[in-house]
């Protein structure tokens, strides 16, 4: 078979003028072009592909994964990123999804990142010099992060006179983020620091404002704005925002003969304040950043050259320092489940319930929608895990995009003569990867209290056979039931049908791709033409355009 090949693209800002002749290469050669939808329009009219694979905001795993399925079966495939893709895009999941299936560079799959304009490169140069210095960016996205750990990042950047580029700093749901950035900023910064606020930069509805770090919430922030932090020595001018690089103590800004020649300026002399490269002392008063602690009584001389550098350090601030802690955040495994008692039973016994409390210790416990409680369990034996929940006779099933089958009570067991077939259903789909999550509704009468019309596959039990619903839009303002499809289905014929239902939507349907989003998208399912059950009243979009 033909060796496949992933590039993972970053195209920049998202105008023509600023995406790299590399990137526009790789576009035009790929077969599948997958990224987010936002993203895949800006690009859409620079590529060829035989097909597009848009999904919505946070499904970047499975924008990896299908990119390394397609690049498998022997087709060129481009993941594309804003920006650049190896900066907060999709260059480390594209390598975490191969790591995890053994992948090597010598036998796999070829992939080529190919580099872009990222969001603090371009949003600079539309502010004027704002990164002449250190500079760092940090996401405020807590979605694949801790916030804690976060928090401690702005403080360390604020505490060392970064310029800070933040990125992904609001949305709808997370707005509190960037208030708590600035106020953690407010502790070691001027209030008058220069703050820039870049809006899809380079792109038709640019904005840019010039404002401060105190002011900066009064102004318009969300997920397409970069927020551009200054330094202790940032300012404005003609509406730039300027961040000296250090030669007002080397040359003589502004006088039209500099004092100092190119070959004397890195002269000792002329930099009183560098670190002297024989003693590893260098010379106070020049800094800017001060912390006000007791001056050590005695200094005792080290041997080390990491401890001669904590003596420099020492002098230069006045301060004793204290012994040194690294830095390392411990990578905490958490295992995710979701138990119920049963198929049927929605009876949990206390021995259940005390073995729930034993085992999620420091984790949580959520119930959920689908009949089912979800564990976050922090462990390194997930196996154990699962055999004590299996040992008090829970039904363990995984979490994600996998088929869950949801039962009714069966009006408490007196109406029981369907339950072997829902079990049956749950024996060979339960917990099945899909390309999005799939509920299985099933009720064993034809009151359907248990709404099985509004899943994505339904089950109705009535008068001994059986009535079957495809295609529920089950959430969302435009929800509706599902199409009906077949009635009177003979109970031997109900496994079979569900089963070629199932096999052709997880092998034709889009990554996250819903199945009545399917269905609507192919127009027929076996030998079921698509009918739009959707209300025919105009309402307005959602926000996140769904």
């Amino acid at each position: 078979m033909k060796k496949g090949k992933i590039f993972v693209v970053g195209f920049g800002p998202g105008d023509y003028e600023h995406i790299t002749k590399r990137a526009i290469d790789a576009l035009q050669q790929s077969d599948f072009i997958i990224g987010y939808k936002t993203y895949v329009e800006l690009i859409e009219h620079l590529v060829t592909a035989k097909s597009i694979v848009s999904t919505g905001m946070t499904e970047e795993v499975s924008r990896a994964q299908e990119a390394v399925r397609q690049a498998e079966a022997g087709h060129i495939v481009s993941v594309i990123s804003s920006g650049d893709a190896g900066v907060y895009g999709m260059a480390g999941l594209v390598y975490e999804v191969l790591i995890e299936l053994g992948w090597t560079e010598k036998e796999g799959i070829a992939v080529e990142v190919v580099p872009g304009i990222s969001a603090i490169n371009s949003c600079a140069s539309l502010l004027g010099a704002p990164v002449m210095h250190d500079a760092c960016t940090i996401s405020l996205s807590d979605h694949l992060t801790p916030w804690t750990i976060i928090e401690k990042r702005i403080e360390a950047a604020a505490m060392a006179d970064f310029v800070i580029a933040f990125y992904n700093p609001k949305s709808g749901r997370r707005t509190r983020q960037i208030v708590e950035a600035q106020r953690i900023l407010l502790q070691y910064r001027n209030p008058a620091t220069p703050v820039g606020l870049v809006k899809s930069a380079y792109r038709e509805k640019q904005n840019i404002v010039m404002t401060t770090l105190a002011e900066m919430l009064n102004h318009d922030i969300g997920m397409l704005t970069t927020v551009v932090v200054g330094n202790s020595s940032t300012f404005f001018y003609d509406n730039k925002m300027i961040t000296p690089r250090g030669y007002q103590r080397k040359y003589t800004l502004g006088e039209e003969k500099q004092p100092l020649r190119p070959h004397q300026r890195l002269k000792k002399e002329a930099e009183p304040w560098a670190l002297d490269q024989e003693t590893g002392i260098a010379a106070t008063g020049y800094e800017e950043l001060e912390v006000k602690k007791q001056v050590p009584e005695q200094i005792v001389p080290k041997k080390s050259s990491f401890e001669m550098a904590t003596l420099a350090l020492s002098l230069v601030t006045k301060q004793v320092q204290p012994t040194p802690t690294f830095i390392e955040q411990k990578m905490e495994a958490i295992f995710e489940v979701a138990v119920s008692p049963g198929v049927a039973n929605k009876f949990f016994t206390p021995e259940q319930m005390r073995t729930l409390a034993d085992l999620t210790g420091d984790g949580t416990m959520e119930y959920t929608p689908d009949h089912q409680i979800v564990l976050k369990i922090p462990t390194d034996n997930p196996q154990q895990i699962v055999e004590r929940l299996e040992e008090v006779d829970f039904l363990v099933a995984p979490v994600g995009d996998v088929l869950n089958v949801k039962a009714c009570d069966f009006c408490y067991g007196e109406k029981a003569d369907s339950i072997p077939y829902a079990e049956a259903l749950q024996a060979e789909f339960g917990g099945m990867k899909l390309p999005k999550q799939l509920h299985v509704g099933f009720n064993g009468c034809g009151m359907a209290c248990y709404k099985a019309v509004f899943d994505d596959i339904g089950i109705v039990y009535r008068k001994s056979k059986f009535d079957l619903f495809i295609g529920a839009k089950p959430v969302g303002r435009t929800a509706h039931a599902a199409q009906p499809v077949v009635e009177g289905l003979a109970p031997e014929q109900l496994v079979p049908l569900v089963r070629q239902i199932v096999e052709e939507y997880k092998a034709n349907a889009h990554p996250n791709e819903r199945l009545f989003k399917y269905f609507k998208r192919v127009k027929k399912i076996l030998n079921f033409d698509y009918v739009d059950m959707a209300t025919k009243i105009e309402i307005e979009p959602a926000p996140c355009g769904d």
